[in-house]
């Protein structure tokens, strides 16, 4: 058999390879949502993409002969070393055949170069930080991926152990696909904190998209500050969002939650557009906007994707108040038959005990791993 080949992606044609290996590895896998392909290009572009403004990257490809068989990316991210005084490498966008050779090979390289930029850990997967795409799934394969949400073999989770990693946290996604009702007392509890004095939900207003988007911001950064592998959001990242993911986002989901004229928290919804995305293929063209409004009516499902609560108000039952106001706009929306909430930390005891009792059930599990570079 062929040996294994490592290659440092510098040419284009290198990354073409780098950006279009999933689509071979996931020919079996027909649950997999093939992103879009521009899109993992900025995303990996130093010069295009706001991440890289304080984080540097390399990128690997794993080759047998002349056919590609993997990839990874080395990671730095020095806000998060900086905000947590941590020397931490990151690996991400990892993609293998089962090969335990070519696995091997490209963990040791990325490895290789986080410990001579004096990392002394490692973790991973994210791609490239836990503000977006995290977690290798371990749990769940047998349903399709929701929009910026992971996806991958069954066995990723074998190669990567058989490199010398081990869990270091299980992320959890929950589901609701029966009807929209909280349980009695916290709908009481809801209507109750409702009528506070003071406290009001407003809707995300796009013509003023500057200000909440800095508003936002500020109640990320505070209400997630303490969380395990937080990174704060920087200023052109939440632009970044504001400009690419905001556009998804269905103007009933998107709100605040103001006590005494400040905002105390928000929440992010979106409509699941990945059954589209696996229409698309990876590219838009052409005939995107077409095959939208073909396909637009698969679009059922929604993903509770950000409720962050500033740490101050936490004890105002504020998250009720906003599981209420969703359950009411998706009862008035027929078209949304299930909600996926997530993800959350597998130790985050009375968040996933609250969601619980909102009617959802955890049906997702992803996996940190870690490795020591000492």
């Amino acid at each position: 058999m062929t040996g294994i080949e490592i290659i440092t992606v510098e040419k284009r044609s290198e990354l073409k390879d780098f950006i279009e290996l999933p689509w071979k590895i996931y020919v079996a896998y027909p649950k997999w949502v093939p992103p879009l392909k521009k899109e993992i290009c900025r995303l990996l572009d130093p010069l295009r993409h706001p991440f890289w403004e304080f984080a540097q990257r390399i990128l690997f490809l794993a080759r047998r002969g002349k056919e590609t068989v993997g990839r990874i990316a080395g990671i730095i991210d020095g806000r998060y070393n900086r905000f947590h005084n941590e020397k931490m490498g990151i690996w991400g966008f990892f993609e293998c055949a089962d090969d335990p050779q070519a696995a091997a090979a490209l963990f040791a390289s990325v490895e290789k170069w986080a410990h001579e930029k004096g990392m002394t850990f490692i973790r991973g997967p994210l791609n490239p930080s836990t503000n977006h795409e995290a977690g290798l799934l371990i749990e769940g394969f047998d349903v399709p991926p929701s929009l910026m949400m992971t996806y991958n073999p069954p066995y990723y989770s074998r190669l990567i152990e058989s490199c010398g990693y081990f869990k270091e946290k299980d992320l959890l996604a929950f589901l609701i696909d029966s009807y929209y009702e909280l349980p009695g007392w916290m709908d009481r509890l809801a209507g109750k904190i409702a009528r506070k004095k003071g406290v009001r939900i407003t809707h995300f207003r796009p013509k003023d998209a500057d200000a909440e988007l800095a508003q936002i911001r500020q109640i990320y950064n505070d209400a997630w500050s303490g969380n395990w592998g937080f990174v704060p959001l920087s200023e052109k990242e939440m632009q970044d969002i504001g400009k690419h993911v905001m556009e998804f986002t269905d103007p009933d989901m998107a709100f605040f939650i103001y006590v005494e004229d400040e905002p105390a928290a928000f929440c992010m919804v979106f409509p699941d557009i990945n059954p589209l995305l696996k229409r698309l293929n990876g590219r838009v063209g052409l005939l995107g906007t077409l095959k939208y409004f073909l396909y637009k009516k698969e679009i059922v499902g929604l993903r509770l994707f950000m409720l962050g609560i500033k740490e101050k108000y936490r004890q105002l039952g504020l998250p009720m108040l906003a599981f209420h106001h969703i359950y009411e706009v998706v009862r008035n929306k027929a078209k949304y038959r299930y909600m996926e909430i997530g993800w959350t930390l597998e130790d985050n005891d009375a968040v996933n005990s609250l969601i619980e009792e909102a009617g959802a059930k955890m049906h997702k599990k992803y996996r940190i791993f870690s490795k020591s570079l000492s």
